[in-house]
């Protein structure tokens, strides 16, 4: 979502942009499962829901293993108390209803933030429409086979973890007969089946889905689901599945094309076109020549707000913004759209988007119960653990940002920027994916903190997830909220950037730190530990039982001696005497935030000025300005922010 764009009188033309778009034909459907359903099971005694999964395996003859592993890669065993997923899927086997789940859900009108960024051009605020439940693709419908094959209602397939587990189960059956294999005790000849449960309709995808199942069998897993159940999936380092039964599953061989994906996920090329349109006009993204011209140093986490049909349907628009990737909800499958050498409209900021790769992610921020699959996590980790390796970017939340985590470029456009993936995003475990899992790396006396809540045991309360004011679900959350006091019921923190009052509103960052983030230890009371926060003290409740922070090692800035304060800036550009003939200036001035003496800050990396010129369909006058003048990049608050290396002092923490 395009940022920060050159000086109006240095721009070849108005975008002419369209405000609507359709919905893009969906994939084949799958080969309907075969055989008559059989009775309905009889719901398993009290036992919980190891129990639930013992019994749907022994009455489908399924291995319980594998139907574990697979509910694993869907759910993580949580039944999200019947919410649907981000694509439709219900309960620990994420079956799919998407025509009951998304109905008339309308995505990308909201928010108030112009995707591009260019306040010189009219607002882009499209709509998406969800597919309609005709022409929905066999993975968004596994719901009702399932309910066809157990002879369970629908209604409580979706709300019924047992019966939910019990049509996973069937489903799983149903595709080992039509693959003609028996239905055996060893996990390793189950390998077809998992493939076309994923409801995948190419080989790459199942495959990339099966994979990823057969690694969870093989490492294991345990953990206490969302509704406190205890499951545990033994681990068998040594299982060797029949991949050859992938070339019987009746899936299509679909094209790669040319894409910068590893070869562990599935991926696909769905280019977002660069053309030229109007009167001297162009979009959706610029040409670019990364990292040779300039580094990547960024990887920016989004949402869609919207289903993949829609947005695969927007990408390809000329008239609309772009990004690098999307990656889908039911099965991982990735989709990549601009080159990582060129720049995508992602990040609302100019300077951002010349920096960074921006990856979507199919799902609703202010849905919380519209939840992120665990084989979506799973493949957007491996793709970023790749684009760190290719670009050298580390794996720290002060390069792997969230768009809420980027910075409006001026003062005008802080209050429109956009707030995904938002509250609901676990960063903690997508971090132990990269395997780069957040710790303890400083003592009590580093004087700085990483934010590391318990996930699933931290649910804040927030507001207006679908009507104003209306408290949403509860539900596990990566964030803590602040306070000006050491006390519950003192007022919240104020971001004088957004020009309103602080509220607990899902879309509200004023007074929010998320899991990861770094800051420098203001002060401590009891149970309360304060950090310095967009210019103040701000509280947080961090009882030693149950921290909510820990102690960390890192560098930190601070106004240099005899300075009352020092500006905050929202890009990183060079001075005005960098620029040369025929490249407009751009103004570097700063937000309406400081550093006033004696605060602190942690330092995220240091970032030369750097100004991408590319404004024109033809690449001949695209050059990348660099000056003299140095910036940090600092987490000054939700957002990171940017500081003159000139104005202020590097300090190294305490261990």
């Amino acid at each position: 979502m395009r940022g920060f764009a050159p000086d109006p009188s240095s721009a070849p033309g108005v975008r002419r942009l369209k405000r609507t778009a359709g919905t893009l034909a969906t994939a084949a459907l799958l080969l309907p499962l075969l055989g008559a359903a059989p009775a309905a099971p009889t719901d398993p005694p009290d036992g919980g829901l190891q129990h639930a999964f013992g019994s749907a395996a022994a009455e489908y003859r399924v291995p319980q293993s594998v139907l574990l592993a697979v509910s694993y890669l869907q759910s993580r065993w949580d039944a999200h108390a019947g919410a649907p997923s981000v694509s439709g899927g219900y309960g620990p086997m994420h079956l799919t209803d998407a025509g009951t789940a998304l109905a008339a859900k309308e995505h990308h009108a909201e928010g108030t933030e112009d995707a591009r960024g260019d306040d010189t051009r009219p607002a882009l605020h499209p709509e998406a429409e969800a597919p309609a439940p005709s022409k929905l693709p066999a993975r968004l419908t596994t719901l009702r086979r399932a309910a066809e094959l157990t002879g369970r209602p629908a209604a409580e397939l979706r709300t019924d973890p047992a019966a939910n587990i019990a049509g996973g189960a069937a489903l799983l059956a149903a595709a080992q007969r039509e693959l003609g294999e028996p239905l055996s005790a060893d996990p390793a000849a189950w390998y077809g089946a998992v493939a076309r449960f994923s409801a995948a309709d190419d080989k790459a995808t199942a495959a990339a889905y099966a994979n990823d199942v057969y690694d969870v069998l093989r490492t294991g897993e345990q953990r206490t689901t969302d509704a406190g159940q205890r499951v545990e999936l033994k681990a068998s380092p040594q299982l060797q599945p029949d991949t050859a039964q992938l070339e019987r599953a009746g899936l299509r061989t679909a094209p790669a094309g040319d894409v910068e994906c590893p070869r562990s996920v599935s991926c696909v090329s769905v280019p977002a076109p660069y053309e030229e349109f109007g009167d001297n006009d162009y979009g959706n993204h610029d040409l670019g020549l990364r990292p040779a011209a300039e580094r990547v140093k960024y990887i920016v986490i989004h949402d869609t707000e919207g289903g993949w049909d829609g947005v695969m349907n927007l990408i390809q628009d000329p008239t609309y913004v772009s990004w690098n990737y999307t990656i889908r909800s039911t099965d991982g499958l990735i989709a990549q759209h601009v080159k990582a050498k060129d720049v995508a409209w992602h990040a609302g900021n100019w300077d951002v988007n010349a920096r960074s790769v921006g990856i979507e992610h199919e799902g609703f921020l202010t849905d919380p119960d519209a939840w992120y699959t665990e084989a979506m996590y799973r493949s957007s980790a491996r793709l970023v653990k790749y684009l760190s390796r290719a670009y050298g970017v580390p794996l720290d939340r002060q390069h792997i940002l969230g768009h809420e985590n980027v910075p409006g470029p001026t003062t005008s456009t802080i209050p429109g920027m956009h707030t995904d993936p938002g509250p609901y995003w676990d960063w903690r475990h997508y971090f132990q994916l990269l395997g780069h899992p957040f710790q303890r790396t400083g003592t009590s006396r580093s004087g700085l903190v990483t934010i590391l809540p318990d996930y699933a045991a931290n649910q804040p309360v927030y507001t207006g997830c679908t009507t104003k004011g209306e408290t949403c679900p509860a539900h596990g959350s990566g964030e803590v909220r602040l306070y000006s006091d050491h006390d519950v019921n003192a007022p919240l923190i104020k971001d004088i950037g957004l020009g309103t009052a602080p509220t607990d509103g899902v879309n509200d960052l004023s007074s929010r730190v998320s899991t990861g983030q770094q800051y420098v230890v203001a002060d401590r009371w009891g149970d309360w530990t304060a950090i310095w926060y967009l210019g103040q003290k701000a509280w947080f409740r961090n009882p030693h039982r149950e921290a909510t922070a820990v102690p960390a090692s890192g560098v930190t800035v601070t106004p240099k001696a005899g300075l009352a304060s020092v500006p905050v800036y929202g890009r990183a550009y060079p001075e005005k005497e960098a620029y040369p003939a025929g490249v407009p200036a751009q103004s570097v001035v700063p937000l309406p935030y400081t550093i006033p003496a004696g605060q602190k800050y942690v330092v995220g990396d240091r970032v030369p000025g750097e100004y991408y010129y590319a404004v024109t369909f033809t690449e001949d006058s695209h050059r990348v300005i660099t000056g003299k003048d140095l910036y940090y990049e600092i987490q000054y608050g939700h957002r990171v922010g940017f500081v003159r290396a000139a104005d202020v002092d590097l300090a190294a923490a305490r261990r």
